[in-house]
């Protein structure tokens, strides 16, 4: 593999989302080898002061990769945590030969330019239940469970936590300062949340039972009104969106297990992407540890979650995507 081959690759790993736009990741190529980092100067001390979500978004960076070389016809071994004395290395990528790539390692190389986050409202169709059979035998080859969020009970014990959890971070005077940190005005900025990829209604108006991330929180009016008070009472309520919502877990909840669920969750997004989909986090009830067991509680889950998503069809005025760190940045070259 030459310099350009893996800067091609790093490019398609570094399309990967990660928790706030942050990409704590980075990259060292040397011959037929490509070894993947943590960056912990990137971190998120106060919503993800375990690290699992970092590790979680450098999980799916590996497989993004793994994907990127399948489509060229490459074939791949893949060594986890292959030095227990350095924990920031989570990965190594060996070629190990080269060959004709199949149709669906194609389909797959292609959904990453597809995919970004959507966090506008989806159209209204249901998603198909073959998708969803298809997303869980996807995370199942990697010894994770994809749950479908299904029946009154379980969407109304979820949604309360998720909606709980986000009331919590907007109490939090860290928690706010650090996303102000990450939030971008700049539309060329390179990391974090740029305000246009934020659509401008209040998530507590969008007229959806799932609330997604308020990014904007700080310049929220404190008394605004929730969105089943409109300002005409004899208006008709608002068609409520309902995506289908899934939940990934892992048995274990250690470094392993998180990086595990990331490569998962890349093949889940990919596969989403490639049937039509988009997808967004709802992770706010993960952030926080009593949350996060609540809902293991609530739901009666037999090991950990590590991701809850929103999936469905994106509607014509999607939000733009993210931008990246340059792939100089990220990658460096040795031997």
């Amino acid at each position: 593999m030459d310099r350009e081959q893996w800067s091609h690759v790093v490019e398609a790993a570094t399309r990967a989302p990660s928790i706030h736009n942050t990409q704590p990741w980075s990259f060292a190529a040397a011959g037929d080898r490509l070894d993947v980092r943590t960056d912990p100067s990137r971190a998120l001390h106060t919503l993800d002061r375990s690290g699992r979500q970092r590790v979680i978004s450098c999980g799916v960076a590996v497989e993004f990769a793994l994907v990127a070389l399948r489509a060229d016809g490459a074939e791949v071994a893949v060594e986890l945590l292959p030095d227990p004395a350095d924990g920031d290395l989570l990965a190594t990528l060996t070629v190990t030969g080269t060959g004709e790539p199949a149709e669906e390692d194609r389909v797959l190389g292609a959904a990453i330019a597809k995919r970004h986050t959507e966090r506008a409202p989806f159209r209204p169709e249901a998603v198909p239940a073959e998708v969803v059979d298809d997303l869980q035998r996807a995370a199942a080859t990697f010894s994770v469970w994809l749950k479908p969020v299904s029946g009154s009970d379980e969407e109304v014990a979820t949604a309360f936590l998720v909606s709980r959890a986000e009331e919590l971070e907007q109490g939090e005077p860290e928690y706010l300062a650090e996303l102000q940190q990450w939030l971008r005005t700049d539309p060329a900025a390179v990391d974090g949340i740029p305000v246009g990829a934020v659509p401008e209604q209040d998530p507590a108006a969008r007229p959806s039972n799932w609330l997604v991330r308020d990014f904007v929180v700080g310049s929220r009016p404190a008394d605004r009104p929730p969105f089943h008070n409109p300002a005409d009472p004899d208006a008709p309520p608002p068609e409520v969106e309902r995506p289908a919502v899934v939940l990934l877990g892992t048995d274990n909840d250690d470094a392993m297990a998180w990086l595990t669920a990331g490569r998962a969750l890349g093949q889940v997004l990919l596969r989403a992407t490639a049937a039509g989909l988009a997808a967004s986090p709802l992770t706010q009830a993960l952030d926080w540890p009593a949350t996060r067991t609540q809902l293991r509680s609530r739901l009666s889950l037999i090991g950990h979650p590590q991701m809850l998503l929103r999936l469905g069809y994106p509607g014509t005025d999607r939000t733009p995507s993210t931008n990246r760190r340059p792939v100089a940045e990220v990658l460096t070259f040795s031997g």
